[in-house]
């Protein structure tokens, strides 16, 4: 297990250098306009942030709204005789639930856990994997599906929700392999 965890540890030091030089080298081996392409790319992001601003507020305001309704203590309290079956732990259930709603309350609710079991907790742990692995559903949803003027949604909430459902339940298995 040491030896995956230096692997881990060697290869994650090269992995963002690796990209912030990758990607413009190979667009110069491309003969593309690399400087150029980004202030165009720059130019049509402003653009879509502009026409998604409604979504954004929307999905931020229910978010709020559900967590300051109590009604996340509510879901935690139900779900959590369920999850104790299968060793999910309690303690990272409302970072399995807020994820999918928001990176920012799930920041905050993994800033919050280090503040209550400390950096080195294994559920703080079990929160940074579920953070990394797993997506903003209903944010991703709201703003790409709003950006290009889908109303309907079809598969893509039940395809996202089962990846992050699974995404959770394998971080935290992975992480009680590693450090449990």
């Amino acid at each position: 297990m040491d030896a995956v965890r230096a692997g881990i540890t060697l290869l994650s030091a090269f992995v963002i250098p690796l990209i912030l030089v990758g990607f413009p080298l190979y667009g110069l081996y491309k003969r593309v306009p690399v400087y150029e392409s980004f202030v165009e790319g720059a130019k049509e992001g402003f653009a879509v942030a502009v026409r998604i601003i409604p979504y954004l507020v929307a999905i931020l305001f229910a978010i709020a709204m559900f967590r300051a309704s109590g009604a996340m203590d509510f879901l935690v309290a139900a779900l959590s005789p369920v999850l104790g079956l299968i060793g999910f732990p309690v303690e990272v259930l409302p970072m399995a639930i807020v994820r999918p709603l928001t990176g920012s309350g799930s920041a905050g609710l993994v800033v919050d856990m280090v503040n209550e079991y400390g950096e080195d907790s294994l559920f703080v742990k079990m929160a940074a994997v579920m953070f990394g692995s797993t997506e903003t559903t209903f944010y991703v949803i709201a703003v790409y599906f709003g950006a290009v003027n889908i109303k309907r949604t079809r598969h893509a909430v039940a395809a996202g929700l089962t990846a992050d459902a699974a995404a959770a339940l394998v971080a935290v298995w992975i992480v009680t392999l590693l450090y449990g």
